[in-house]
């Protein structure tokens, strides 16, 4: 019924602005000329789609939250205050399904009590009289903001005024749940990990260098709960990834955006890109099967003792992942830079390697700086490939050629399992979830400094 509802509203929406646009041009009179009207027709007929949908939409959406609300309480209203009494939040939850079912059809397993079977035929009855009336009211909201829209429309009705106030509070609301979305995830987390840090302290945390968190059935924290040696591992793959795709991801940059020939270019790029598309775990199965035994296989040529998952496995097909971030970032912003200056510094002498080295890429600076805090969040903030490649090993290792672990990594596996969530073990995921925001909060902040300072003006 919703999905019938939606496709009514969104008829009526098109037709309002169709009938808006109608009259705004017969008030324009012959050749539909906008001279003696304030706004374009088109802002007429937006202004008429806007007073049918918007209010419709905003009811529909008011009443789906509101209605399971009412229905369930018509459910507790028809079971026996005893029953109700006795029964916890997870067991009316269980009761509520059961009802459901039954007044779906689909019925349940085991034999229904009179109560539930009461409380199913007033769900019911409720249910589809909800529908109906849903329907009636949206609709005929949707009829009476037309009809008045229409009616405002004039020679002299400031329709664009309207128009843009109401796409201009649209926008700051989008940006408003943008913000609040992202409040709402650091203060999630914040409050769980302040109540990890009631099982174990942070300077055990921060500074432990020992990984082994303990699965206690009692709630303890049991084990230890170090922090360096994940952090470690973390900016040791990190730094492998970078040292791979950084040079490469500029440099092909560079040669596509000053070098190559516009058919080279055309298809060279999109396939670059093809990469940037190719799922994680597809780069994960890779390390593991081909890059990690390959490793392996030239470590013993020339005697060193490589593990086929270790940190420069990981590290290493991490970088190619990341190429495509880089090089794609990089060339847009350095085709961006005009043209006037490259001429300039070609008309004074200079060679084109001169010419890239000192005039495009101070120009194009913020955002290839842009471009490598792209990659470096991408680069901390990966799970699949170092899930499969890295090994994980929650060791304080300086050997990038043995296994790691990494805080993502950790993260996973200790929110995975019959662990209770209200366990430091699973608590512990939170912490390291924040630790990992403030990661990616400093280097948004290292990256602006670094912008500011050596950023280019030009006029």
């Amino acid at each position: 019924m919703n999905l019938l509802l939606l496709g009514v509203l969104l008829a009526l929406v098109a037709v309002a602005y169709q009938l808006g646009l109608k009259k705004s041009r017969q008030l324009a009179g012959a050749g539909n000329s906008s001279v003696s009207l304030h706004s374009r027709p088109g802002y007429y007929g937006a202004l008429v789609a806007i007073w049918c949908g918007i209010p419709a939409f905003l009811i529909l959406a008011l009443w789906n939250i509101l209605e399971p609300v009412f229905l369930n309480q018509a459910i507790f209203n028809q079971v026996p205050t005893a029953v109700l009494s006795s029964l916890d939040e997870a067991s009316r939850t269980v009761l509520l399904e059961r009802v459901q079912a039954i007044a779906s059809g689909f019925g349940v397993t085991d034999s229904a009590m009179p109560y539930e079977l009461k409380a199913a035929a007033e769900y019911a009855q409720m249910a589809k009289i909800g529908e109906y009336a849903k329907f009636a009211v949206v609709i005929c909201v949707a009829l009476i903001g037309l009809i008045v829209a229409q009616k405002k429309i004039s020679q002299k009705y400031r329709a664009r005024n309207r128009v843009e106030i109401t796409i201009r509070v649209g926008l700051a609301l989008c940006s408003g749940v943008a913000i609040l979305t992202t409040i709402g995830i650091v203060m999630s987390m914040l409050s769980e990990a302040l109540h990890f840090f009631h099982f174990v302290s942070p300077r055990t945390f921060f500074f432990g260098t020992e990984w082994n968190p303990g699965f206690s059935s009692t709630g303890s924290a049991d084990g230890s709960y170090g922090l360096l040696p994940l952090l470690w591992g973390t900016l040791m793959v990190s730094a492998i990834a970078l040292l791979v795709s950084i040079p490469v991801g500029l440099m092909v940059a560079i040669y596509l955006a000053e070098y190559a020939s516009s058919r080279l270019r055309a298809w060279a790029k999109p396939t670059i890109e093809i990469l940037a598309g190719i799922p994680t775990i597809v780069y994960g199965v890779f390390a593991l099967m081909v890059i990690g035994p390959f490793f392996k296989y030239l470590g013993a040529i020339v005697g060193l003792d490589i593990n086929a998952t270790s940190a420069l496995t990981a590290g290493f097909v991490m970088g190619i992942m990341i190429i495509p971030f880089v090089s794609s970032l990089s060339d847009d912003i350095i085709t961006q830079v005009p043209q006037t200056l490259r001429d300039g510094s070609l008309g004074l002498g200079a060679t084109h390697s001169e010419t890239i080295r000192r005039v495009v890429l101070p120009a194009a600076l913020p955002g290839i700086i842009g471009a490598f805090l792209l990659a470096t969040s991408r680069a901390i903030g990966e799970t699949m490939i170092v899930v499969l490649a890295a090994g994980n090993s929650p060791l304080l290792n300086v050997n990038p050629l043995q296994a790691v672990s990494t805080v993502t990594v950790t993260i996973v596996n200790q929110l995975t399992g019959d662990t209770d969530f209200a366990s430091p073990q699973a608590l512990v995921a939170f912490a390291l979830g924040l630790t990992l925001f403030v990661i990616t909060l400093c280097l948004n902040v290292v990256a602006l400094y670094i912008v500011r300072k050596y950023r280019e003006q030009y006029e």
